[in-house]
């Protein structure tokens, strides 16, 4: 029986990749890193819950991400804040941010300096 999810194919990433050789990739990263939970004194970015940057050739950006739980009290706000974040970088042309839960955020997702300022490790 197989309990993936039909559009899923087998041996596919669960997150897609960034397009890390595009040259806003690394500004664009930063814009996410000046994004935080109200809740969390860690940015987004080295939370673990931005999963996906990926930006064409016409610098539209396109971002993944996810939330630490699906009844985060900023759900419906915080998209909002990194497309305004990513938005106001000078020559990007578009944003779209989704939300997914698949798969769901874990810890393990953390950056190593996240999970220091958290006291994690």
């Amino acid at each position: 029986m197989n309990t993936q999810p039909l559009d899923r194919i087998e041996g596919a990433p669960l997150i897609q990749p960034s397009t890390t050789d595009h040259p806003m990739y690394d500004t664009v990263v930063d814009a996410c890193k000046t994004v935080f939970d109200p809740e969390i004194p860690v940015n987004i970015y080295d939370l673990g819950l931005v999963y996906t940057i990926d930006i064409n050739a016409e610098n539209e950006v396109k971002v993944i991400m996810t939330l630490t739980a699906p009844g985060c009290p900023v759900a419906g706000e915080m998209p909002g804040w990194v497309a305004d974040a990513v938005s106001a970088l000078p020559g990007v042309k578009q944003v779209d941010v989704d939300m997914t839960f698949d798969p769901p955020w874990g810890m393990e997702m953390m950056s190593d300096e996240a999970k220091l300022e958290l006291g994690f490790m």
